[in-house]
């Protein structure tokens, strides 16, 4: 598809057919049949004698009728654009699906303009109105109910921290191989309750992303901090042993945390989805929606934070160890703008920067490790500066941090449009309670 005047320019519809015969009258301004199908006279294209239907594509007389026909769809420019965007008319379930399809492909409210519309929901609603249907037209949707916490969600989010808990108490409980047997088995648990939570509930998404780059970034967290002071130091000269004052240093407290957090970010998903389709219901304009979803967006993010900030402190409590503030806050900061982009419909801009920071993490262990080769000690000189002035958690910090910003400005205009709350709105619409 073009640009947006070629998408909005009131024309001659260039693809033939319609839903129906009655939509197809409609687009040529001829009368409607009864339900027998006869009509009080004779219509344009049939022949005065026989009755039959009008001449085909491309025929003299269908030549003779397209200057009739242009001059009535510039009439009724609504009319064309109904034609060309007909199959986002069919399946709309109300009209502000049709409303977040329109924005979606480009049209705003100035354009809403030339169709002689105040904005783009007022022209959604008269397409939505004058879709042909068998049954009556639905309502226009009132104000969704207020936000239901379900038990099977809330409870599959908190599984994830619940386990990790006891991964982290095995390992406190446990020395030799029995350690490495309680640290693997902890590990697939906690993997497999955080894939089932981001399943179901307000963390899942319609589309299938990889979590490698995820898996990457949470072990940095837990082992990448260690392995840089030892680097530095000429080692390591073990492998972990599970323990913070071992040869590579392992920080779990901040992993716990993220685990743990995974309760607050599905009600905070929840509660910005909710919010966010009552917004769309009441708003009368995609600039007004924008603007009212915006505060949302980062209120949810803050309370986020918030909650993460109060688990890491607690974590480092109990386990008595450093809570790492700045690059837990970085990393959790980062994971969750990058779920609320791949729930919301743009998994592939989450996804590209998840990658981005977990190659700049890899980089900087690389780079590290190559400056012992013979002539090439330039190539740690950039991270031995980041760790003589921020200390070894500068390295995430600055990855997380630049990640996590990069995804904030980029989800306050992705997210604060009505297309990207167009399926969830959808699929609250056509919800059963059962």
């Amino acid at each position: 598809m073009s640009g947006l005047g070629e998408l909005d320019r009131p024309e001659t519809p260039g693809s033939p057919g319609a839903w129906d015969e009655r939509s197809r009258r409609s687009l040529t301004d001829q009368p409607l049949t009864d339900v027998g199908g006869e009509r009080g006279g004779t219509a344009e294209g049939e022949t005065a004698g026989g009755g039959s239907r009008g001449a085909g594509v491309g025929s003299p007389a269908h030549d003779r009728q397209s200057p009739t026909r242009a001059r009535r769809s510039a009439a009724d420019p609504v009319k064309a654009l109904m034609h060309r965007h007909r199959e986002l008319c069919e399946r709309a379930v109300d009209p502000l699906e049709i409303a977040a399809g329109l924005e979606a492909h480009g049209v705003t409210d100035r354009t809403a303009a030339r169709f002689r519309h105040r904005d783009v929901f007022s022209l959604a609603e008269e397409m939505y109105a004058r879709v042909p249907r068998d049954d009556d037209p639905a309502p226009r949707p009132t104000d969704p109910p207020a936000p239901r916490i379900r038990a099977a969600w809330i409870v599959l989010a908190l599984l994830p921290g619940v386990l990790c808990a006891a991964a982290v108490a095995g390992l406190r409980l446990t020395d030799g191989r029995p350690r490495l047997i309680a640290a693997a088995v902890g590990a697939l648990a906690v993997t497999l309750a955080l894939r089932a939570a981001l399943r179901r509930g307000p963390l899942s998404a319609a589309t299938r992303t990889t979590g490698t780059w995820t898996c990457w970034l949470v072990g940095y967290a837990l082992l990448g901090d260690g392995l840089l002071r030892t680097a530095l130091a000429g080692g390591p000269d073990a492998l972990p042993d599970g323990t913070a004052d071992g040869a590579w240093p392992v920080t779990v407290a901040p992993v716990v945390a993220l685990a743990l957090s995974c309760a607050p970010a599905a009600v905070s998903a929840h509660l910005f989805a909710v919010r966010a389709r009552r917004k769309l219901t009441s708003s009368r304009g995609l600039a007004d929606f924008s603007a009212s979803v915006r505060p949302l967006l980062l209120g949810t993010f803050a309370l986020y934070m918030g909650a993460l900030t109060a688990l890491l402190t607690l974590t480092g409590a109990v386990l008595d160890e450093p809570a790492a503030h700045p690059q837990a806050l970085a990393l959790g900061a980062l994971l969750l703008l990058a779920r609320l982009l791949t729930v919301h419909g743009h998994a592939h801009s989450a996804t590209l920067v998840l990658t981005a920071t977990a190659a700049a993490e890899g980089a900087a262990l690389a780079t590290l490790f190559a400056g012992r080769l013979p002539g090439c000690d330039f190539l740690a000189v950039p991270v031995e500066t980041v760790v003589a002035v921020c200390g070894p958690a500068g390295v995430p910090t600055a990855a997380c941090g630049i990640g996590a910003l990069t995804l904030l400005v980029h989800a306050s205009r992705r997210l604060t449009r009505a297309s990207a709350h167009a399926h969830a709105h959808a699929g609250a619409a056509t919800e059963r309670p059962g």
